[in-house]
């Protein structure tokens, strides 16, 4: 049976926030433990702000480029130059929408700069972590620690989809599983060879935690128990398809 356990009581992070530990101790709070098998789904805002990965408005100068981008996006051009500080490239610009590759690979909105669920105010943003797979490893290796129990660790970040309606949880950062199950080369239940099929199992674990990681509600972290992973070396940029292999870039 598939279980998705909301980690509740975590208190607002701050930098500097150990969020393994705290990880732990809410669950314990809630009467539940770990248990081998068990997936961690860890939302990005909160790893951010533990890192101190946060850039208050106020200390942002924009740039010529940055102030006109912002006028043909109907943006603050503060926001805009800090979403330009975080990256490689500008995929597409319409409609006050502005997509991104960001300096890890990913191609996501404003770079993944977010004003949600931050701070009280407007003038408050958080950025990705630098690298959201060692983010993983380090609660991964906390939650071991004080448990005994080697737990994979996800770190999600919520991004659109080019070919459908609305949002979605993918897998940013990853620790101690594999993210994509590969049949290729199997066999279906009509003994037809599969040559293509490849699952993102980690951006389905992460969609999965999201169902129970209400933002409103404070929940950014949830357990997922009773999928069986396969357990190894796995990062999130094994999930980023490369350019030439992209046919909408």
């Amino acid at each position: 049976m598939l279980s998705i356990i909301p980690v509740k009581g975590i208190p607002i992070i701050e930098s500097g926030d150990n969020l393994g530990e705290i990880i732990v101790a809410s669950l314990k709070d809630q009467g539940e433990e770990f248990q081998e098998g068990d997936v961690t789904i860890v939302s990005q805002k909160v790893v951010s702000k533990a890192e101190g990965r946060v850039v208050n408005l106020s200390k942002v100068t924009p740039s010529p480029f940055a102030s006109f981008v912002a006028k043909e996006a109907g943006k603050d051009p503060r926001q805009v130059e800090v979403i330009l500080r975080e990256t490689r490239k500008i995929i597409r610009m319409k409609a006050g929408h502005l997509i991104t590759e960001t300096r890890h690979g990913f191609i996501c909105a404003n770079a993944g700069v977010d004003a949600s669920n931050v701070a009280k105010g407007k003038d408050t943003l958080t950025l990705l972590p630098l690298n959201p797979d060692a983010s993983a490893d380090r609660i991964g290796k906390t939650i071991r620690k004080l448990t005994g129990k080697t737990i994979p660790v996800i770190i999600t970040d919520t991004f659109g989809r080019a070919w459908r309606m609305g949002q979605v949880n993918f897998a940013i950062g990853i620790s101690g599983m594999k993210p994509i199950h590969d049949y290729r080369g199997t066999r279906d239940m009509y003994r037809h060879t599969l040559h293509v099929t490849e699952i993102a199992v980690a951006d389905e674990l992460a969609s999965a935690g999201e169902l129970v990681m209400n933002k409103a509600d404070k929940i950014p972290a949830a357990l997922v128990r009773g999928y069986k992973i396969k357990r190894g070396k796995g990062t999130g940029k094994d999930l980023l398809r490369p350019e030439e292999m992209d046919l909408f870039r």
